[in-house]
C-alpha cells in the first residue's frame, strides 16, 4: 500500500490542504493520505500555535467521512521539536509492508538540505512535490546545485517529472488567521465545521473576544 504522508501545523487546516491531498491521492497512487499535524515545527518557533488538540479535532472534522484520508497525532504525542525524519522512522516501524510518500511543495523540496538528516528522510520515503498551476514551478528544481547534490541528479529529474499538479488555490493559513482576527468571514475558505470549531472556541480572535 502506498501511503502519503502530508505534514504541516494545519493552523487551521483549509480548504486548500484538502485539495492537496485528494489531488495527490489521485495522480500519485495513493491508497492513503496520512495528515500529520506538527507539535512544534522547527521552522515556526517564533510563532505560538493554536492548541495542539484544536488543531487535531479540526483535521478530524475535515476529513471525516473521507474513506482513504486519516489523521496521525504521532508528533503531538512526542516530546520535543516536530522532525519529520523522526516521525518516518516511527511510521516505517508501524507500517513495514507499505510505502511512504512523503507530500511535500516545491518549496519545502528546495529547503530538504536544511532539514534535520536530509538523505536519511529520502531514503525512508519517496518524494513528491505538489505544484500548484501558475503559482508553482516545480522545474526550477532542476537548477538547484544543494539539492541535486543532495538526491543525485536523476532523483530529481524524476521527482520533477512526476509532480502532482493541483489547481491554483491561494488560500493560506496567515490569511484566515488574519480574517477571523478581523471578523471577517472565513466561509469557502474552511470546511462549514472547521468554520463552527473556530467560531465556537474562539480560536484565533483578539484576547478581548475569547473572553467575551
Amino acid at each position: 500500500m502506498r501511503i502519503g504522508i502530508f505534514g504541516g501545523s494545519f493552523d487551521p487546516v483549509h480548504l486548500g490542504h484538502l485539495i492537496a491531498a485528494e489531488t495527490a491521492r489521485e495522480q500519485a497512487g495513493l491508497d492513503r493520505v496520512l495528515f500529520v499535524p506538527a507539535a512544534r515545527p522547527p521552522h515556526k518557533l517564533d510563532r505560538t500555535l493554536a492548541p495542539a488538540a484544536d488543531r487535531r479535532v479540526m483535521l478530524d472534522l475535515a476529513t471525516g467521512g473521507h474513506s482513504a484520508f486519516a489523521v496521525s497525532s504521532i508528533e503531538l504525542d512526542r516530546d520535543g521539536l516536530s522532525y519529520t525524519v523522526e516521525t518516518l522512522r516511527a511510521l516505517s516501524s508501524r507500517f513495514p509492508a507499505d510505502r511512504l510518500v512523503l507530500l511535500l511543495g516545491p518549496d519545502a523540496v528546495r529547503g530538504l538540505p536544511t532539514w534535520h538528516e536530509p538523505a536519511e528522510i529520502a531514503r525512508l520515503a519517496e518524494l513528491v512535490t505538489v505544484e500548484r498551476e501558475s503559482l508553482d514551478d516545480a522545474s526550477r528544481l532542476l537548477s538547484d546545485d544543494v539539492l541535486i547534490g543532495l538526491l543525485g541528479r536523476a532523483a530529481v529529474e524524476q521527482l520533477v517529472e512526476s509532480r502532482v499538479r493541483m489547481p491554483a488555490v491561494g488560500i493560506r493559513a496567515t490569511s484566515i488567521r488574519g480574517a477571523v482576527r478581523a471578523g471577517r468571514s472565513i466561509r469557502y475558505l474552511v470546511p462549514a465545521s472547521v468554520a463552527a470549531y473556530i467560531t465556537h472556541h474562539g480560536l484565533y480572535a483578539e484576547p478581548d473576544a475569547r473572553q467575551a
